[in-house]
């Protein structure tokens, strides 16, 4: 089934469903995760290509951002995989996970007020798999939907495996120039690189007005260098300044505890909307000192993410996003 969250789509189907289309995947999520360059691409062939005919003018090659497998067991916590639509495996979905915990509330696995875990399995070797998120139903707003707590942030070159970076400040603090992302547009200047289950490089620019067009971003001037930069080596990635890929962002201060973004994703490209993104952008925002711990929102194409910051003795301990999806017709 496609189900919406924020602008981002995303086909839920099990493993039994791809093995009845004759897809051969593994009955356990980790094998799955290991065996993904068997079955991937033709999982999304089947399920995320538009039907002949079907492609509406101008959008994009697939009609959803990627595909969830899973889950793999009848009770929580459950294992699921993140398929981007080039067949990689991501580690966390922001809204991907929103919509994976909205199915199995209407599949009738988990009760509408029950918490639950979701481990997401992925064969990235930068970082430990499987990727546990603790999920809880809730509203805000008047509006039901998940809390998804997403653990901590961790900051700089180190954390995401970065190379070739150079110290830079923004607002009056510490960031980090991406000689490849400079090249492409010389206001690119002031970067910093948060995991949040994800690798993230944050750009930040002085205004909104700055912010790159979706238009402009899916143009090919911009795609095809920023998709260098962000993919994976190998994966039409040329692996600078990460050899595993890494996801882009832009971002700008709209006012207090509010921020805009655009977003570039590692095995998808431009993106109206990312969760895991507009987590590492608050994230980031803090630590340049434009936000403070609490409540943030951040506001993309596809609509504005609600984020929670929990600090402790001057450090960010847990990122907490809220997020609703719905089937999409």
């Amino acid at each position: 089934m496609l189900y919406d969250a924020r602008g981002n789509r995303y086909v839920v189907c099990s493993p039994e469903l791809l093995r009845s289309l004759g897809i051969g995947i593994a009955g356990e999520a980790a094998q799955a995760g290991r065996e993904r360059a068997t079955w991937a691409d033709a999982a999304i062939a089947a399920l995320c290509h538009w039907p002949a005919g079907a492609q509406p003018v101008g959008a994009k090659a697939h009609r959803s951002d990627g595909l969830l497998v899973g889950p793999f067991q009848d009770t929580a916590p459950f294992d699921l995989l993140i398929v981007n639509t080039d067949g990689t495996l991501a580690e966390r979905s922001g809204n991907g996970l929103t919509i994976f915990a909205q199915s199995l509330v209407d599949q009738g696995r988990v009760k509408g007020e029950q918490g639950f875990t979701l481990n997401v399995h992925h064969d990235k070797t930068d970082a430990v798999s499987p990727v546990p998120v603790s999920v809880e139903p809730a509203s805000a707003d008047a509006v039901q939907g998940f809390w998804l707590d997403l653990g901590a942030p961790a900051f700089g070159p180190a954390a995401v495996a970065a190379e070739g970076a150079e110290a830079s400040r923004f607002n009056a603090r510490d960031t980090w120039r991406v000689p490849s992302l400079a090249a492409v547009n010389s206001d690119w200047q002031h970067s910093v690189f948060v995991r949040i289950g994800n690798p993230h490089c944050v750009t930040w620019l002085d205004n909104p007005e700055a912010l790159p067009s979706m238009a402009q971003l899916r143009a090919p001037t911009l795609e095809r260098p920023l998709t260098a930069i962000a993919y994976a080596q190998g994966d039409q990635g040329l692996g600078l300044p990460c050899v595993a890929g890494i996801n882009l962002q832009w971002a700008a201060r709209l006012g207090p505890q509010q921020l805009a973004a655009r977003v570039f994703e590692r095995g998808e490209g431009p993106t109206e909307s990312s969760g895991t993104s507009a987590t590492a952008v608050a994230c980031a925002a803090w630590q340049v000192g434009l936000v403070a711990a609490g409540q943030v929102s951040v506001q993309m194409p596809g609509g504005t993410a609600p984020l929670k910051l929990l600090e402790q003795d001057g450090r960010l301990t847990g990122v907490r996003l809220f997020g609703t999806a719905r089937l999409a017709p």
